[in-house]
């Protein structure tokens, strides 16, 4: 880990790093939005149109099914706080966050699966089919995409010597002959195909859909009104910001602060903010050219996500 950075500057750049996910997610997600209707010749709505719907979301009614249970309510708030604790302490701007020390692998692994089967269970307490339909998918998705994102940075971690995420970009950096090894391209793929699965983007599911029978994510929230559905969209697209980030910090992470000051901690939130619109407008474009998989066809993909992964942990171990 680096040094000279103060308790009082991490934990600025902890709560900074929230700001960051809390806005930028849905700002993201409407810069997508407008990328796509742009290809397909349209005007689209603002890019701020996502902060508009979830302040219209959150000032309704909140409503709730007659044989849910308190985890019904409790699901959107746990998505919610463990992704903030992810943004929190991953290293998103800066490689010294507060209690960066814990922004271990398995634990950022753990924190995002519990906000996903927190979500699911939400979904089940309703009693209806497609909650449960829902779920039943989106678990089926987490079974193999949470295993393959875990293998994905297990490759980065073994030549760093460390499970650490901060200590793996600072290795990172200090031997970029690293970043273009051919493992790095693996777990690089298979790490992306898990932001689409994690996500719920095209091919994986069809975000924009209405029609129920093929919703994966949509699912699951049909039950939610109000505030609770405020929550769940907002948690939705700040994991799509933390996993963006994650995929930049680890696989290009020349731009991440690492020492303290203000110019450190600009340039860095500039060069996050760029890659996040590449990495935006690359996956809306590649949403426009693609047509949704059919649900049987998606382990298979998920399944090649998680093989290029393990050939990526297995390259590392067998070339020096």
């Amino acid at each position: 880990m680096s040094t000279g950075w103060s308790i009082t500057s991490m934990s600025a750049i902890s709560l900074l790093q929230v700001v960051l996910v809390i806005v930028g997610g849905p700002l993201l997600l409407g810069f997508m939005r407008k990328v796509r209707c742009r290809m397909e010749g349209r005007v689209g709505p603002p890019v701020h149109q996502p902060l508009l719907d979830l302040r219209k979301m959150a000032g309704r009614e909140r409503t709730r099914p007659e044989h849910a249970s308190w985890v019904f309510p409790l699901a959107p708030v746990v998505l919610v706080a463990t992704t903030l604790v992810v943004a929190a302490v991953a290293p998103l701007l800066a490689t010294d966050p507060a209690f960066g020390w814990s922004a271990d692998l398995f634990a950022v692994v753990f924190l995002l699966l519990l906000g996903s089967v927190s979500l699911a269970l939400g979904a089940l307490d309703t009693g209806t089919a497609f909650g449960g339909m829902g779920a039943s998918r989106a678990m089926t998705i987490g079974a193999l995409a949470e295993p393959a994102l875990l293998v994905a940075i297990l490759a980065l971690s073994v030549p760093a010597h460390s499970s650490n995420l901060p200590t793996i970009i600072i290795r990172s950096l200090a031997h970029p002959a690293w970043l273009a090894t051919p493992e790095r391209v693996l777990a690089l793929v298979a790490f992306v195909i898990v932001i689409v699965a994690e996500s719920g983007r095209l091919p994986v599911d069809n975000p924009s859909t209405h029609l129920e029978l093929t919703m994966i994510h949509e699912a699951m929230m049909l039950e939610y009104a109000g505030p609770d559905l405020a929550l769940v969209k907002l948690a939705e697209s700040m994991r799509l910001v933390v996993l963006f980030t994650l995929l930049a910090d680890l696989f290009v992470p020349w731009g991440i602060a690492t020492s303290p000051g203000p110019w450190h901690l600009a340039v860095a939130l500039a060069s996050t903010a760029g890659k996040l619109v590449v990495l935006g407008a690359a996956l809306a474009v590649f949403e426009v050219t693609v047509a949704k998989l059919r649900l049987f066809r998606v382990p298979e993909l998920l399944a090649g996500a998680f093989v290029l992964a393990t050939l990526a942990v297995l390259s590392t171990l067998v070339v020096p």
